[in-house]
């Protein structure tokens, strides 16, 4: 068989395989819609929606202050201290875990095999349901949604921190280790310095998403600002809505253009 036609070849087969592909993820997609129950919409679909649209484009500016109450500002801060709260207790406690469960910081794979399966068995429970044992425990508030945060946290943190261990140059471990440096002293000179800077990243692009998440486990009665959406929600106060999810997004909006700054000068 000549190199021409060997070159031929090549194509021939890159198509086939991306034909295979296009095949596979139609029939993926055909079978994840076929389950879909499509029932129609109800009569008053269109009443019900023309209502949401005027009160998210008219919302209640008078809920925004509040002195004698509930109100939104005093809801977003709520929101902002359960995410604060939770990302700090699992940015310190998720340290002993990631060394765990990097490799090239234990003397066999078994160990950081079993720090990885730990984390991955954390990572199995969502925020919403670790939030709903929580509020089981501690009771509906502020205090379960910040140690729902934290525990979920522990496991996504602590898998990017291992991964950010492992690729540190082991050049300035190995030096200290010739001069008879002491293990603790090795991870305090020569490896948080590599990993300081990822850390620091990591940690702040969890508190994105923890605000987020800290809005949503609201609704389940775990504090912030999506119990008094949910409250709006089933009352119909579609105007309160409006002006709820309109803080949500300037909230939310402020913290990643702060994160993404700060993400860049630490990087």
């Amino acid at each position: 068989m000549t190199d021409a036609t060997i070159k031929m070849m090549k194509p021939k087969k890159r198509r086939l395989q991306r034909y295979v592909i296009i095949i596979l993820l139609a029939l993926i997609y055909i079978w994840a819609f076929s389950g879909m129950p499509l029932n129609g919409f109800k009569e008053t679909a269109g009443q019900v929606s023309k209502a949401i649209i005027s009160g998210i484009f008219h919302p209640d500016w008078d809920y925004v202050y509040i002195p004698e109450g509930e109100d939104l500002l005093r809801g977003l801060l709520d929101t902002l201290a359960i995410a604060i709260l939770g990302t700090f207790i699992s940015a310190i406690l998720c340290i002993p875990f990631a060394f765990w469960a990097a490799n090239n910081m234990s003397k066999g794979k078994g160990i950081s095999s079993s720090g990885k399966f730990a984390l991955s068995f954390v990572r199995t429970f969502p925020e919403i349901v670790m939030a709903i044992l929580f509020i089981k425990a501690v009771g509906p508030g502020s205090f379960a949604g910040v140690l729902a945060l934290g525990l979920h946290s522990i496991g996504m943190l602590s898998k990017l921190f291992s991964e950010e261990i492992e690729n540190v140059d082991l050049g300035p471990t190995e030096a200290l280790m010739a001069t008879g440096a002491n293990r603790f002293q090795i991870l305090w000179f020569a490896v948080l310095p590599q990993v300081r800077p990822g850390f620091l990243s990591y940690t702040l692009y969890r508190f994105e998403i923890n605000v987020r998440s800290a809005a949503i486990l609201g609704i389940i009665g775990a504090g912030g600002i999506g119990t008094p959406l949910i409250f709006a929600l089933s009352s119909r106060d579609w105007e309160r809505v409006g002006i709820i999810l309109l803080g949500i997004i300037v909230m939310v909006t402020i913290i990643d253009i702060i994160s993404g700054f700060l993400r860049k000068k630490i990087v």
